[in-house]
């Protein structure tokens, strides 16, 4: 039987909390009192645009998809402001958390979160909308102050994308890792077993990481189908890095 106690979600407090000083009001109502759940990782990310790309992936296409990344990556809220451009990312942990979660975060939609759940933390964001270079209002995005996950699957997908195993306790571990034998480089989109100038070192032998990226990694180094793509597994491993001239972010 499972471990429910190891039910995992993430939660993302976007730029738009940050900006409006509602980061103490959001970690207040997912607290332990309020949830049951408990911290199993945190942590200060300035989200590059692979890392948005990844995590907007099912968005591809859509109208409100650059304005998504924009939106996420601090753009928006922050323009010219590197220095202030961040979200925090937190790991959930216990009982049905993507569901609890789910309930105190509120609707997508600010306006059918006021409608529907006063009181939820979405009813204070906003709806923005978006236009085309004619001034023709073509669609909206959601600026709804946090992200958590739909469900135990994208949690999964989630939590790997922004979360090294290293950066969770490994007793609050919830998916299976693996210790690397191999070193694996990063560069220009493409993925080294040895270093070329300008590269980044993603894992190193003895590495502890999600078996399922160690596999994805293997695969795409030998050229094989792998289950996700390389930036997924790789984005995390850029996250808060100085990068520039180096790679694609």
């Amino acid at each position: 039987m499972p471990n429910k106690e190891l039910d995992q979600t993430l939660v993302l407090i976007k730029p738009d909390a940050l900006k409006n000083s509602l980061t103490g009001y959001v970690l207040s109502q997912l607290s332990e009192f309020h949830t049951g759940l408990r911290f199993a990782g945190v942590k200060i990310v300035h989200v590059t645009r692979m890392l948005a790309a990844e995590h907007y992936a099912e968005h591809v296409g859509k109208v409100f998809y650059d304005s998504l990344l924009e939106y996420i990556t601090g753009n928006i809220h922050y323009p010219g402001a590197p220095e202030k451009q961040r979200v925090i990312a937190i790991v959930y942990q216990g009982p049905d958390a993507v569901r609890k979660l789910r309930d105190i975060a509120g609707p997508t939609n600010p306006h059918q979160a006021r409608d529907t759940k006063p009181g939820c933390i979405r009813a204070l964001g906003t709806v923005a909308p978006l236009k085309n270079a004619e001034g023709r209002i073509v669609g909206e995005r959601m600026d709804n102050l946090i992200h958590a996950s739909a469900n135990d699957t994208d949690a999964e997908r989630e939590i790997k994308l922004w979360f090294r195993p290293n950066d969770i306790p490994p007793a609050m571990q919830g998916y299976p890792t693996r210790e690397s034998g191999d070193h694996f480089y990063f560069i220009g989109n493409r993925l080294l077993t040895t270093h070329e100038p300008g590269s980044v070192l993603i894992v190193a032998p003895g590495d502890i990481v999600w078996k399922s990226d160690l596999d994805a990694l293997q695969q795409h180094f030998n050229g094989g189908k792998a289950g996700t793509t390389l930036e997924s597994v790789v984005a995390k491993y850029l996250v808060n890095k100085f990068l520039e001239g180096k790679t694609s972010t």
